[in-house]
């Protein structure tokens, strides 16, 4: 099989590195991948939101399975372009992708289908926006989303109305986030842990994969501004069998169905972002592809191949897959698919390295060095790519999230300190990263 991976991040770098690893892909191509991807295999230089130059990439270089790593193309109609010149693609349609594009859509979405979520209010007018907050109907503590793509950073967790009013004007006056704030949605503040959950989706079956924890804030202790994410573990300790089984029954077939029954059938990575409220789980957000940093520690621990799943859910028909009417329970939370098995090591863990000023103004061109000690010293530990290009014989850093350390281990206290080895090695000029990724597992094994 000769596959297209298309994206830039550390999360194709993960796609890439374990779908190279496959006996059924003989070619794998990354585009425009960074100068890190291609150490490992082949580069192309294009346009991921250029639509024609990827389809006319396809034809020309014979690909028969398009994976698309990141949301924006999706959200330009990469999908439905390849699909309409009889491509297979692994990724939502520009209708479908709405769950993620349009946080307004997702929410009215919801609501249609009876998926548990935040209370919630669309606004399309700064001072209707600013109104209901100081009518107090979410409590003084909010949330304010810019309803479009913001790269991780359009959603403001507001402690008092101050804030979320100062939040407001930032999205839909000064436009912080460009057209992704020309509206905006309040949300009830919900209260609980935070866990993901991911699902490999043909329209009408599904297929379970593992659970995963994020690390959003810049600061260890959940402090300071969101970022687009600072490391992750899996699978998460919270993810018990019960309560996938409600995460399935209650959000993840409801979707699926939904989107079926609205004209849009859904395949791709369904990301659930739920919050583990005192009344059961309840969704934050849908990403419509794999998270980044969760695909970087769920990918490690599959053990079963990813390629047949994707060819399979391209095509619109998973095999051994779950139904979207089903009432099956599953059989084991840790499984790492419905037709598969975790590999023996059972926890991973992946701490971003993040560049000087993040997630602020970002500086580039810093050199980064201990990758080859990383390699040589830390066998159970891998780095994934992202913010990284090449100046002569040097790679040096050229983005906000440079790099992400992950380690795997028969134990969630061995992955950190595992991966923590591993990312002391690695010294660039002005590099930041948490120091407790992963201590929420502790204890909860």
């Amino acid at each position: 099989m000769r596959i297209l991976v298309i994206g830039s991040g550390a999360r194709e770098h993960a796609l890439a590195w374990k779908l190279q690893q496959e006996p059924d892909v003989d070619h794998l191509i990354c585009a425009p991948g960074n100068a890190g991807i291609s150490r490992i295999g082949l580069t192309a230089a294009l346009d991921p939101l250029d639509t024609d130059a990827v389809a006319r990439f396809v034809e020309t270089e014979r690909i028969d399975l398009t994976v698309v790593g990141p949301e924006a193309p999706l959200g330009r109609g990469l999908a439905d372009r390849l699909e309409a010149e009889g491509r297979r693609v692994f990724g939502p349609t520009q209708a479908a992708a709405q769950l993620e594009t349009s946080k307004a859509f997702a929410k009215d979405f919801m609501h249609r289908h009876a998926v548990p979520t935040a209370r919630y209010r669309v606004c399309t007018d700064t001072e209707a926006a600013i109104a209901a907050i100081r009518s107090g109907e979410f409590g003084d503590a909010l949330v304010v989303k810019a309803d479009g793509l913001a790269g991780g950073k359009g959603v403001v967790v507001a402690p008092d109305r101050a804030t979320a009013e100062s939040a407001v004007r930032s999205a839909m006056v000064d436009r912080s986030f460009g057209d992704a704030g020309a509206r905006v949605v309040l949300e009830e503040l919900l209260q609980g842990p935070e866990v993901s959950f991911f699902v490999i989706a043909d329209g009408d079956h599904y297929v379970p994969l593992l659970s995963a924890q994020d690390h959003k804030r810049i600061f260890d202790h959940d402090l300071g501004p969101n970022t687009g994410g600072m490391g992750a573990f899996s699978p998460s300790p919270l993810m018990d069998a019960a309560l996938q089984e409600r995460v399935e029954r209650e959000i993840v077939r409801p979707v699926l169905r939904g989107m079926v029954a609205e004209g849009t059938p859904f395949r791709g990575f369904l990301y659930c972002g739920l919050m583990l409220t005192a009344d059961g789980p309840k969704v934050i957000e849908f990403n419509v592809r794999f998270g980044d940093p969760e695909a970087q520690v769920v990918l490690p621990l599959l053990i079963e191949p990813l390629s047949p799943l994707l060819w399979e859910a391209a095509n619109g028909h998973l095999r051994s897959a779950l139904s979207v009417s089903s009432v099956a329970p599953v059989v084991s939370a840790s499984s790492a698919v419905a037709r598969g098995a975790m590999a023996d090591k059972s926890a991973a863990v992946g701490i971003v390295l993040a560049a000087h000023g993040y997630p602020g103004d970002v500086r580039s061109g810093d050199v980064i060095a201990g990758l080859d000690d990383v390699a040589r010293d830390c066998p159970d530990a891998m780095v994934f790519y992202a913010g990284v290009k090449s100046r002569g014989q040097d790679l040096v850093t050229a983005g906000g999230r440079v790099l992400t350390v992950v380690a795997t281990a028969p134990s969630f206290d061995i992955a950190i300190a595992r991966a923590y080895e591993a990312a002391s090695k690695i010294r660039f000029e002005g590099m930041q990263y948490r120091r407790d990724i992963g201590q929420k597992a502790l204890g909860r094994q």
